[in-house]
């Protein structure tokens, strides 16, 4: 629903010098999208060697170890980078530290990390980035099973974006977000009738905020709410409309398939899952699932 840390340097990012610490660094998050993580790493401690203080290699060894579920050590890292960033640096730090206690459901871990950098955006009138931050951190506090977290973060992110100078159809934006993660809540305490006036809600916000890059999203939305409604044929239906290359809509629908006897379509889309080397709340919450499962056979 929000930004993500991205996985690898975008594309069109200026390419850095490659025998510099930050431009082997860059060089490794690449090779870490293509599931090359012992050529990713080779490369990052040879960036680590060349300056011990890298920020780019000690946050990209972070992120390369998360992926090969090596928490702790990746933490290690990740502390590391946090230790030496600047102030441009450290927000994109504090959401990969998140990040990486979300990939063990730790949501103490997870609001520990990012409950500081949301403080310092509240303290800077930075209202945007305050909901945009609040929001991130709900919805891991959410897939981590913390309810009552999930509500007051999603509820700070509401009323941080209230005091944003927005649009009117990017409040609108917010105001579908809002009522999609209330939904979402309500789905998961199993009250179905408050998930789905919630759900009438969001399609109100989200016709409003005429935004077609959201689209996606809400079929997300209603296949989230039917799986945890027990609805898992209509989850299924919805979450194929959605976006195929979200690890997080993968291993729901994954989970779908697998409560109507389908663990062959399951199973295929956990390998889908594992080939999509992706640093982010989606992929932390799909990575591990899939892992269990592909290597249980199950």
């Amino acid at each position: 629903m929000q930004p993500q840390p991205a996985a690898q340097p975008p594309q069109g990012q200026q390419q850095l010098d490659p025998n510099s610490p930050a431009g082997m660094a860059q060089q490794a998050r690449r090779l870490m999208g293509q599931g090359k993580f012992d050529e990713a790493l080779e490369l990052t401690h040879k960036a680590m060697q060349a300056d011990p203080k890298s920020f780019d290699a000690h946050l990209a060894t972070g992120m390369i170890l998360d992926l090969q579920g090596k928490y702790e050590e990746a933490r290690k890292h990740i502390q590391a980078a946090m230790n030496v960033a600047d102030e441009k640096q450290k927000p994109g730090a504090q959401r990969s530290m998140a990040v990486s206690y979300f990939f063990e459901r730790n949501a103490k871990g997870a609001e520990d990390a990012e409950r500081p950098l949301i403080e310092t955006y509240l303290a800077k009138k930075d209202f945007a980035s305050a909901a945009d931050v609040s929001n991130e951190l709900a919805r891991l506090l959410l897939e981590s099973g913390d309810y009552s977290g999930a509500t007051k973060y999603y509820q700070m992110g509401y009323d941080a974006s209230t005091k944003a100078e927005l649009k009117p159809e990017d409040h609108a934006l917010w105001e579908w977000r809002w009522h999609n993660a209330q939904a979402r809540i309500a789905a998961r305490k199993g009250n179905k009738a408050e998930a789905q006036k919630h759900v009438e809600a969001a399609k109100v916000a989200f016709d409003n905020s005429k935004n077609a890059e959201q689209a996606p999203y809400w079929p997300y939305l209603t296949g989230y709410v039917a799986f945890y409604g027990g609805d898992y044929n209509t989850g299924v239906t919805e979450l194929l409309k959605g976006n195929q290359r979200d690890p997080f809509v993968l291993a729901l629908l994954a989970q779908a398939y697998e409560k109507t006897g389908k663990n062959a379509e399951a199973m295929e889309l956990y390998k889908k899952i594992l080939t999509i080397n992706s640093h982010n709340p989606t992929g932390a919450y799909a990575r591990p699932l899939a892992q269990k499962k592909v290597g249980s056979g199950t």
